[in-house]
């Protein structure tokens, strides 16, 4: 497979240095050398992956364009595939153009996101914006020695919840709330919390972005 880098390099007429340091980097990025000896068809997919990516990054293109980099790969070569990607992206500024299905892949390597729904663009806009525009439940996890402890808060009276607004799970030790943001923010609610009852730990998890396309592409909310 080396050889093959090589015949980029003259089609691509990247010169000796910038091969070298190239190569260096892709190496530091995608672990080339663990595989780059062997046989093409000996490769497994992640391998391959990997070896792909470099091929197209060899002469430092400006745009990139990426059609499901991690499809079909396991938990840790789709890690190494995505931390790559934003390796490339911080040290040549490279613009990183992909298509995916994996929600994943946008929530760890994307700023902008461009969604398409029967061949008609529906939504452009960063990653940020969506979650603040369309992601009002917010879920607080607060773990306790005594589950009894829940018996002292109630959320509705306190901050005027209709039930649309507030959902409660108890699993073990731990109370789940997933509340409307727009209704009253975390920092009421935790604040309420403290004062009620003796917390062990408090844990605070945003909108999910795969919640929010569900919603998106199911018409449960207004895009406009």
């Amino acid at each position: 497979m080396e050889e093959s880098f090589l015949i980029l390099k003259e089609i691509y007429e990247v010169e000796d240095d910038l091969y070298k340091e190239r190569m260096e980097f892709l190496d530091s990025v995608l672990e080339l050398n663990k595989f780059i000896s062997s046989p093409v068809r000996t490769l497994s997919l992640g391998q391959r992956m990997r070896a792909d990516l470099a091929a197209a990054l060899l002469h430092n293109p400006k745009v990139l364009y990426l059609d499901e980099p991690t499809i079909g790969l396991d938990i840790i070569a789709k890690a190494n595939i995505r931390e790559a990607i934003k390796g490339i992206n911080a040290k040549y500024k490279t613009t990183v153009i992909l298509t995916t299905h994996d929600l994943d892949d946008i929530e760890n390597l994307c700023e902008r996101m461009i969604m398409i729904d029967n061949g008609k663009k529906i939504y452009d806009g960063e990653i940020k914006a969506i979650k603040e525009k369309y992601g009002e439940i917010k879920k607080i996890k607060i773990d306790v020695k005594n589950i009894d402890e829940f018996e002292k808060l109630d959320f509705r009276k306190e901050f005027n919840l209709e039930k649309e607004d507030l959902k409660l799970n108890i699993e073990k030790n731990s109370l789940i709330i997933e509340f409307n943001r727009k209704k009253s923010s975390v920092s009421d609610i935790i604040s309420y919390i403290l004062k009620k009852i003796d917390v062990l730990d408090i844990n605070i998890f945003e909108t999910e972005i795969e919640e929010i396309i569900r919603k998106i592409y199911k018409n449960e909310v207004e895009m406009n």
